[in-house]
C-alpha cells in the first residue's frame, strides 16, 4: 500500500509561532524523560537484582549445622548431674553437614535465573506501557490546541462579520436577525473554545503525569503516522514478542523449572555427622560418625503429587500465553484496519472535503460582497468548513492514536523487519 501524503491542514493547525530560542518538546523527548522519571522501572531491577542474588545462593550447599549436647547425665544416685564420674556420660560437640546434590543446586539456580528473566520482561511491559502512555497524552494535548486554533481562527473571521453586519444594517441595508444570528454563532464558538481550553489544560495535566516538569512546553511538530512497526503478514510471530506474553512465557518457564526441582527431589539428600564426645578423665574420649537419608515412603501421595501440581501450573501458564496471544493477535488486526481506514479517510478530507468547503466559505463570502447572498450563507458557509476542518483534526488525532497504540505495543528490537503501511 502506498503512503497517505502527509496532510495540507497539519501545517495550517500549527500551534502558535515560536520565539527564536524557545525550546519545543517532541514526542521522543517526552517519552525519554517518562522513562527516566518511572520509579517502577527502578523496582524491576531491583527485582532483577534480588533473583540473580538468590540465583547465587541456591547454587550453594546448606550452611553446616554445629550440635553440642550432653550424653547420658545421671539424674540420680551417687553420681547424680555429675559430668565425670559415670563412663557413660559425655560431652558431645560434632558438625551435620547435608550434601544436596549438584543436579538439584543447579536447578534451583536456574529457577531463579528464570525469575530474573521474567522480571526483565516485567520491565519491558512496564517500557512499553510508560511510552505508549506518554505518546497519547502528548498527543491529546496536540490535537486539543491544534482544535482550539481552528476555532480561535474561526473566532476572529465572525467577529469581522459582525462588524460588517452591524454597518450594513445602521446603513438601513441589512437586517436585525442577520446582526443577532451572527453573535449567536460567535456565542457557540467561543463555548466551543472554553471546551477546548478545558481539553488542552487536561493534557498538559496528563502529560505532566508522565514527564513532571515541563508538560507546559511548547510541542513540536507531531511524529509521521503513515506507517507502524508492526507487519500484517508476521503479526503472530512479532506478537510473540508482547511485553505481557513474555512475562507469562517466563512464568511458564519458572514452572517448569520448579516442576524439575520436585522431580530432582525425589531422590533424597544425604547427610553427614561427625562427632567428638569426652568422657570424664578415667574414661576414653569417642569419635561419633553418622549418615541420615529420608525414606520416601510413600511417594505416590507426596512426591508424585508435588511433581504433578507443578507440571499443572507449568501447563496452566502455557495455556494463559496461548490465549492471550490469540486476543493480541486478533484484537492488533482490528486496530490495524481502523488505523488503515482512518489514513483513506484522511486522504479524503485532504483531496475533497477541505478544498470544497474552502471553495464554498470563499463563493458565500464573494456572494455577500456582491449582495447576492445575505450573511446568514456566509455565516453557514463559515460553520460548515469549521465543522470540516474539527472533524479532519479530530481524525487525525484517533488515527494518531492508533498509531501510538500500535507502535509502542512491543519493544522496537523485539519486532520483525518489515513496518506495515
Amino acid at each position: 500500500m502506498h503512503a497517505v501524503p502527509r496532510l495540507g491542514f497539519c501545517a495550517a493547525l500549527a500551534l502558535a509561532t515560536l520565539s527564536a530560542g524557545a525550546q519545543t518538546l517532541s514526542l521522543q523527548e517526552a517519552q525519554r524523560r517518562a522513562v527516566e522519571r518511572s520509579r517502577l522501572l527502578a523496582a524491576q531491577d531491583s527485582a532483577v537484582r534480588s533473583s540473580r542474588e538468590m540465583a547465587v545462593a541456591a547454587g550453594q550447599l546448606p550452611d553446616p549445622v554445629l550440635k553440642m549436647g550432653i550424653d547420658n547425665l545421671p539424674i540420680d544416685g551417687p553420681d547424680q548431674f555429675s559430668l565425670t564420674r559415670d563412663f557413660m556420660t559425655m560431652r558431645r560437640i560434632g558438625v551435620m553437614q547435608e550434601f544436596t546434590r549438584g543436579e538439584k543446586r543447579d536447578l534451583r539456580a536456574q529457577r531463579f535465573e528464570r525469575e530474573a528473566e521474567k522480571s526483565v520482561a516485567e520491565k519491558a511491559a512496564a517500557t512499553a506501557s510508560i511510552q505508549r502512555g506518554t505518546a497519547l497524552a502528548w498527543l491529546e494535548r496536540y490535537y486539543a490546541q491544534a482544535l482550539l486554533k481552528v476555532v480561535a481562527e474561526q473566532i476572529e473571521q465572525v467577529k469581522g462579520e459582525i462588524t460588517a453586519a452591524e454597518a450594513v444594517y445602521r446603513g438601513g441595508r441589512g437586517s436585525q436577525a442577520d446582526v443577532i444570528g451572527a453573535h449567536g454563532t460567535l456565542a457557540a464558538l467561543e463555548d466551543k473554545a472554553s471546551e477546548l481550553r478545558r481539553r488542552v489544560l487536561v493534557g498538559k495535566t496528563n502529560l505532566a503525569r508522565w514527564i513532571g516538569e515541563g508538560a507546559d512546553a511548547p510541542l513540536a511538530d507531531p511524529p509521521r503516522i503513515d506507517s507502524v512497526r508492526l507487519n500484517e503478514a508476521s503479526l503472530e510471530q512479532d506478537l510473540a514478542h508482547h511485553p505481557e506474553i513474555a512475562v507469562l512465557a517466563k512464568q511458564e518457564e519458572v514452572a517448569v523449572a520448579e516442576a524439575k526441582i520436585a522431580q530432582a527431589s525425589s531422590t533424597p539428600d544425604w547427610t553427614f555427622e561427625v562427632a567428638y564426645q569426652q568422657r570424664g578423665p578415667s574414661y576414653s574420649n569417642m569419635i561419633s560418625v553418622g549418615v541420615s537419608v529420608p525414606l520416601p515412603w510413600d511417594r505416590a501421595n507426596r512426591q508424585d503429587r508435588e511433581i504433578g501440581a507443578k507440571l499443572a501450573v507449568a501447563e496452566q501458564a502455557r495455556a494463559q500465553r496461548e490465549e492471550m496471544l490469540r486476543a493480541h493477535v486478533a484484537e492488533v488486526r482490528g486496530m490495524i484496519a481502523e488505523w488503515q481506514n482512518g489514513r483513506e479517510r484522511l486522504a479524503r478530507y485532504e483531496k475533497d472535503l477541505l478544498p470544497l468547503a474552502a471553495e464554498r466559505s470563499k463563493a458565500a463570502l464573494a456572494g455577500y460582497q456582491g449582495g447576492k447572498a445575505g450573511i446568514t450563507d456566509l455565516l453557514l458557509a463559515r460553520r460548515s468548513e469549521t465543522d470540516i476542518r474539527m472533524q479532519a483534526v479530530q481524525l487525525e488525532m484517533d488515527t494518531a492514536r492508533l498509531w501510538a497504540q500500535l507502535n509502542f505495543l512491543i519493544p522496537a528490537d523485539a519486532v520483525h523487519t518489515g513496518a506495515q503501511r
